[in-house]
This record gives structure tokens, sequence and C-alpha cells, in this order.
């Protein structure tokens, strides 16, 4: 890109560019956090310019997952933030679930497995319960429906097989895809998440359902069972 400065043409790399007009001519992928992070604040404060505050937010929460996760309280605690803020952010966060289920519905689900993660992370890893979620599909593999099939660790509240199974039938779904997230942020499977999802497999072998993948989210990090070749 070139800028015009009294007569004199200069080119200006991709560093030099303003966070607004990088994306413009390079794509927003080109940017980093703190660059998509000062697009969003818009405006710094007094004695702060916006890239600086980005930088600063950055520093304070450790990440851009981990402000997206924070609650309003401690959001709006940080200088330079407040309200208003907080409520575009979870608006911004809640259309990136809706476009990514609404993909999930227009595509060929297991063709597209980085979709499915996205999905999963984005709608389990914050969440303080584990939540145990299964998505239903039709013969091309394409979401029929999504639930909640029951919520705490497999342990405390157990996962019944024959629940699945009765629900996969009544939405005549021919494939599952089994979630559910582990709030320690530890995504490794226990032997108690192979030892149902053993279970569930048999139970769909009999109805002629297949089980597709079991996806474990933890905080930043995933595992799914097809993956490790358990599946």
């Amino acid at each position: 890109m070139k800028s015009e400065n009294k007569g004199i043409s200069i080119d200006l790399s991709l560093h030099e560019l303003m966070p607004r007009e990088k994306l413009l001519h390079y794509g927003a992928a080109q940017l980093s956090d703190q660059e998509l992070l000062a697009i969003f604040l818009r405006t710094g404060i007094k004695g702060c310019p916006v890239m600086t505050l980005a930088a600063q937010v950055l520093a304070h929460f450790g990440s851009l997952r981990e402000l997206l996760n924070v609650d309003q309280q401690q959001f709006c605690q940080m200088k330079g933030l407040g309200l208003t803020q907080y409520i575009q952010l979870q608006a911004c966060k809640e259309m990136t679930r809706r476009y990514l289920q609404q993909e999930l519905r227009r595509e060929v689900v297991f063709s597209n497995p980085e979709t499915v993660r996205l999905y999963l992370q984005t709608e389990l890893e914050a969440r303080q319960r584990e939540v145990f979620l299964v998505l239903f599909l039709d013969n091309q593999h394409r979401l029929i429906k999504q639930e909640e099939m029951f919520l705490g660790s497999i342990n405390s509240a157990y996962v019944h097989p024959r629940e699945i199974v009765k629900t996969a039938l009544a939405y005549n779904a021919a494939a599952l895809i089994l979630a559910h997230n582990h709030p320690s942020g530890i995504a490794e499977p226990s032997d108690a998440d192979r030892a149902i999802t053993d279970r569930i497999r048999l139970a769909c072998d009999l109805v002629e359902v297949r089980l597709l993948d079991h996806f474990v989210i933890g905080h930043g990090s995933y595992r799914a069972f097809s993956e490790l070749g358990w599946l």
C-alpha cells in the first residue's frame, strides 16, 4: 500500500498500517489479538491510546478467550471498559455461536470437523457445570437437533444410553456426536468417559444409529475420540 505525503510516495508495510486499514487491505486473519481488540474498543481513554488500552486489557485478563468468558463485574472493573463494551462483546460471542450452529445445519457436519469443534468449544468451554450434549444428525450428517441430555459429571449424574437412543429414534437420527465439558479445564478423557462412550456406541449399534465422535472440551483445548482412535 502507498501513502502520499507532500508529493512523495511512501510504501507502508503490513506492520505500519493501522488496524482498520490492515483489516481492509489484508483481511481480519492478519490482525493480532491486540489489533482486533483495538478495533472493537474503538477509542482509548485519557492518556491511553486505544492500542495501549487493548494491550493492557489483554495483559490483565490473559487472553481473548479469558476476556470473552469473564463475568460482567470483572469486566467492568477494568479501567477503560464498561457495561456498553460488555454487552457488545457478549453479543459478538453469541453471534459467533449462532453462526457456527447454522453452519452445522447447512453443511454435511462430519466433513468439516473443525466447524464442529469450534461450535462445541463456543457452546461448552465456559460452562461452570459439566454438560453432556448430543448432536443428532440426519443420514447426510447434517444437524437435526442438539440436546443437553445430562447435567453434572458422569460420576454424579449418570448418563443413560437408553435415553440417548430413545431421543435419536424420536428425531429419526442416523448418527450422533457426543460432547461434554470438563470445568476443571483439562480436556483429557477419563476412564468413565471411555466406559460410557462404549456403552452408548453399543446401544446405538442395536438400532443402527452411528456414533461418529465424542468431544471432551476443556479450556482452550479438546480431545476427540475419533482422533485418539477410540471410535
